[in-house]
């Protein structure tokens, strides 16, 4: 893609103040694409404004709950009075929790993980495809889960929320093949971030997957080059 066609295009980033979210924020200016970054962690955003330079004119920030489609519209209204429209949606809100088995899930859990996974993704994806068909050309990015093919013992809500996030990125691809709007998964296992660290102080991190590792592909998937990409579930846990 040249500057030219990077210059003109906006992606919007949910939960773009974590990990994974600031090493792909970094690659996309990079590129000189335009960016909103959702937050809803005040300490994350202030880090995340010590990073980078916050103008509304390349790189804007705002707290927005993605589980709220309310919010998420009124976002998405509000780029398109800024900037016109956008063209790149990247959700990437989410969350684990485990340690129980399936009999042992209670309802705040079940929700817990329906509402950081699955319904983050539903309110993020659903309001924005509008835009993105107008647009006539688009990315969706998903991020999925190792765990969906493997289903792991004692983390049963995070196993089906993540395979509701992928059966909903793949539907969505199918529902937009040929439209020039394409949409896929990524299929982490662990990324090691501070936040993983210390959720799990007493795991061998050493091959674990880093936020930069995992956004040098995020950056491929979003980009014009990835055409022949749709529908698919891109594996990014290397040896974890």
């Amino acid at each position: 893609m040249g500057q030219d066609s990077n210059e003109s295009r906006v992606a919007v980033v949910t939960g773009g103040t974590g990990g994974l979210g600031t090493a792909l924020i970094e690659r996309l200016l990079r590129r000189r694409v335009r960016v909103v970054a959702t937050y809803i962690i005040p300490e994350e955003a202030a880090n995340f404004e010590k990073r980078f330079e916050i103008d509304d004119d390349r790189l804007a920030l705002r707290r927005v709950d993605a589980t709220d489609s309310t919010m998420m519209r009124e976002l998405f209204d509000e780029i398109v009075e800024m900037w016109g429209g956008f063209h790149i949606v990247a959700s990437l809100v989410g969350g684990w929790a485990g340690g129980r088995d399936v009999e042992e899930t209670d309802d705040v859990r079940w929700e817990r993980m329906l509402d950081l996974n699955l319904r983050s993704a539903i309110h993020t994806i659903g309001p924005a495809i509008p835009h993105l068909r107008k647009a006539g050309w688009g990315r969706v990015l998903v991020v999925g889960s190792r765990a969906v093919d493997e289903s792991p013992p004692g983390q049963a809500a995070f196993n089906v929320a993540k395979a509701g996030v992928t059966a909903l990125a793949r539907t969505l691809a199918s529902e937009l093949d040929g439209s020039g709007v394409t949409a896929n998964v990524l299929a982490p296992s662990v990324i090691d971030t501070p936040a993983t660290r210390s959720t799990l102080p007493y795991a061998d991190y050493v091959d674990w997957p880093t936020p930069e590792e995992i956004a040098s592909v995020a950056d491929f998937v979003l980009s014009e080059e990835s055409n022949v990409m749709n529908g698919a579930i891109v594996p990014v846990y290397g040896r974890a």
